[in-house]
């Protein structure tokens, strides 16, 4: 064990397919656990969402770095026999299908508990195992437009829009995770058997997401202000910036860098609560102030008034300033089968050095043949489960 790779040593056997749960299997193999990857021979279906380079997709390389990948039957006899051996030793178990579908195939908590007494069992679901739409098909857009996230988010139109990343999802993995790493400290002075049923729901995640906005809304009313105006995004003359403004000294700072003093004692707007009763008719009276400056002479007037404001970058901008600086945000991964080296974020809290080397995303059941040796099996039993359609090994299906 190392402070690089705390889990180095840790066993995680990853059912999950999607976005949601594989990510925490990801974020454990980054921090150096044995993660396998169980998926069916068709492939955890993150491989067809958006563009295909040969066997991935964004997604299926975002959420798998560092796996190992087995691809398995689990209808099929051997493939339950299969994957009883890699539970047998392992520390953690990732699942994200609907509440009831692995007790269905035989694989549910008590099953497994059964077996295996001290695994860290994860379940991750839509609405959640005790909720009246737990059968319900969900993903990261269904629980965005649950929860109000959708219809807080509405463009100048006032269209509610879908926030385009994957933010439910995102949350869920890094709760998740925290969850999985409380387990595991817990387990180490717990008494026999010390494992644990992890439930979480995308629900529970998105709902926690929003926390401040429900309690806002719930205080103020719906029309309740997301920041303090004139807070927000402003067309400059040539491109679009962010501006935040928090005390009544911002306020006055922001009106004398954009020339115009007056304004911020003018009595309709010389207290926060007058701004927020008119907030609209306010950033009306706003724009032309920005829109007649370029973003050079914002960003000199700005900075100088301590201003908290960004320019708005797209994430190709984002991708090439970053790269420009020669800060550590960002590394270049090289994805077989993809056309180009790959911006992959370092992962917050994981040292520097945890990063050097070149991780990737398996194809589906690239390492199936190892990893059914390593169970024990020999070359003849591999090659007979395989014509059963028990197993998948890479472009074999």
């Amino acid at each position: 064990m190392s402070y690089e790779k705390p889990y180095a040593g840790l066993k995680v056997i990853d059912l999950s397919q999607g976005l949601a749960a594989p990510y925490v299997g990801m974020l454990l193999a980054q921090h150096g656990a044995d993660v396998i990857k169980v998926e069916p021979p068709a492939g955890d279906w993150s491989r067809i969402l958006n563009q295909n380079y040969g066997d991935h997709t964004a997604f299926s390389v975002a959420a798998n770095l560092g796996k190992r990948s087995i691809a398995l039957d689990l209808k099929h006899p051997k493939g339950k026999e299969i994957l009883w051996r890699l539970l047998a030793d392992a520390d953690v178990m990732i699942e994200g299908f609907r509440p009831g579908v692995l007790a269905r195939l035989g694989f549910g908590y008590a099953e497994v508990a059964q077996r295996a007494p001290r695994i860290i069992y994860l379940s991750i679901s839509g609405f959640g195992p005790e909720h009246p739409l737990k059968a319900k098909a969900a993903m990261d857009p269904v629980l965005q437009a649950y929860t109000g996230l959708v219809s807080a988010n509405r463009g100048e139109d006032g269209t509610p829009q879908r926030i385009p990343v994957s933010i439910v999802d995102m949350s869920t993995s890094l709760y998740a995770v925290h969850a999985v790493s409380a387990a595991l400290f817990a387990r180490q002075t717990a008494p026999e058997p010390s494992g644990r049923h992890i439930e979480i729901s995308l629900l529970e995640a998105s709902a926690s997401l929003v926390a401040v906005r429900l309690l806002a809304t719930w205080l103020d009313g719906e029309n309740a202000p997301v920041s303090t105006p004139p807070s927000g995004s402003f067309e400059a003359a040539d491109g679009w910036l962010q501006v935040q403004v928090i005390q009544e000294t911002d306020w006055q700072a922001l009106c004398t860098a954009l020339g115009a003093s007056g304004l911020a004692f003018d009595e309709r707007y010389n207290h926060r609560n007058l701004r927020n009763r008119r907030a609209k008719e306010l950033r009306e009276e706003m724009r032309p102030l920005f829109k007649r400056l370029t973003l050079a002479e914002l960003s000199d007037r700005l900075g100088a008034a301590d201003i908290l404001f960004e320019r708005l970058n797209t994430y190709g901008d984002f991708v090439e300033q970053e790269s420009k600086t020669g800060s550590s945000t960002l590394r270049w991964l090289h994805q077989p089968g993809v056309p180009r080296d790959l911006p992959m974020p370092r992962i917050p809290g994981l040292p520097i050095a945890a990063h050097e080397a070149a991780l990737v995303a398996p194809s589906c059941g690239e390492h199936t043949m190892a990893i059914l040796a390593q169970c024990g099996y020999g070359e003849r039993d591999i090659e007979e489960m395989r014509l059963s359609g028990a197993v998948g090994t890479a472009n074999k299906g």
